[in-house]
């Protein structure tokens, strides 16, 4: 089977999302890119009651990634809006690992029934991203049948290291360390041989109080799909466990600077790097590099602080941030800041 339409691209009741919400140009826009409704197994929310709870929970984008359908997509017009901007998906459950389609076309439905053996992921993956798509492994170390992905990180745009369908008492768990543990031991080898995968972090909600739960932060030109995924596909994002929790990571050498996802030349000269956080009490601060934690500072009672790093290019081809609470559950994670 090849990928298609599902539903018609016109007819009554149908109603497609904007690619682009008016008015909303470059900044840090908070989204949850891996959402579920009654349309798939285990949803218990309707569209209204999740494009609601986009809105209560401070979300600017969501994507609807149902199980193996496209039939909502047609919703989804009535619901979004300039302040909320939905991006048209599809979690594709293979026998052998998930993965989320991003920015499909209206209607556009992705095969599912194959495994690893199959040799069949390759062709889907490269439908997806012909149509502009992006393709991320999703929650590689879930615990259940077909959940566990077997196949590499590398065949993906992106690799779902936070997922928080299983941990909504506490948002964090050994699956996701995991998950976390094999992007971060790749990660120094994929930078030097250019290129590296982004990471991102969702909820999968399917249940009312999930959604945002964790969720990524992605640093778009404007509100529209193409450059919120262009922000995704670079690694310009990182991840909290909720909207509470703010982070700008800077690296600065002379008059250059740096932020997450973009490479820092700087000529040898020896480079800053400045951490401020909020919304995280008493947490730990810790930079990570090819030689695993080079820094590690607490942070006030309040949540609220900044934290500095000196280094050079030469000890150190790139910086990434974790943030966790004193029993080490993570509040927020980066992808790096590479340095040259």
């Amino acid at each position: 089977m090849t990928s298609g339409p599902e539903v018609p691209a016109r007819g009554a009741g149908v109603s497609f999302p904007a690619r682009r919400a008016s008015g909303r140009g470059r900044g840090w826009y908070r989204g949850d890119f891996h959402t579920h409704t009654v349309l798939s197994h285990g949803g218990e929310l309707t569209t209204p009651h999740l494009a609601a709870a986009a809105r209560d929970v401070g979300l600017d984008v969501i994507a609807t990634t149902e199980h193996n359908t496209a039939a909502g997509h047609g919703d989804w017009g009535r619901y979004a809006g300039d302040d909320l901007l939905v991006i048209l998906g599809q979690e594709v459950t293979t026998r052998t690992g998930h993965w989320l389609a991003l920015g499909l076309e209206p209607g556009q439905l992705v095969d599912w029934r194959y495994g690893v053996r199959d040799d069949a992921i390759d062709r889907h993956l490269t439908q997806v991203r012909r149509s502009g798509g992006l393709c991320v492994a999703a929650h590689p170390y879930a615990p259940y049948p077909s959940g566990t992905l077997a196949y590499p990180y590398r065949w993906f745009d992106a690799v779902e290291v936070w997922n928080g369908q299983w941990t909504s008492e506490l948002p964090w768990n050994a699956d996701n360390e995991a998950a976390l543990a094999e992007w971060g031991r790749n990660l120094a080898h994929d930078i030097h041989q250019g290129r590296w995968w982004p990471v991102l972090g969702n909820s999968d909600v399917h249940l009312a109080g999930q959604l945002g739960t964790p969720h990524t932060v992605v640093f778009a030109a404007e509100l529209s799909v193409e450059a919120v995924l262009a922000g995704l596909r670079t690694g310009r994002s990182w991840i909290a466990e909720s909207t509470t929790v703010s982070l700008d990571v800077t690296a600065t050498t002379g008059d250059r600077a740096a932020g997450i996802g973009e490479r820092l030349h700087s000529g040898g000269a020896p480079i800053v790097v400045r951490v401020a956080v909020a919304g995280v009490p008493s947490g730990i601060v810790s930079l990570h590099t090819e030689q695993g934690v080079a820094h590690r500072q607490p942070l006030p009672a309040d949540g609220t602080g900044t934290v500095e790093w000196r280094t050079t290019a030469g000890d150190s081809g790139f910086v990434r941030v974790e943030i966790r609470h004193p029993n080490r559950r993570m509040a927020a994670l980066t992808n790096p800041v590479i340095l040259s």
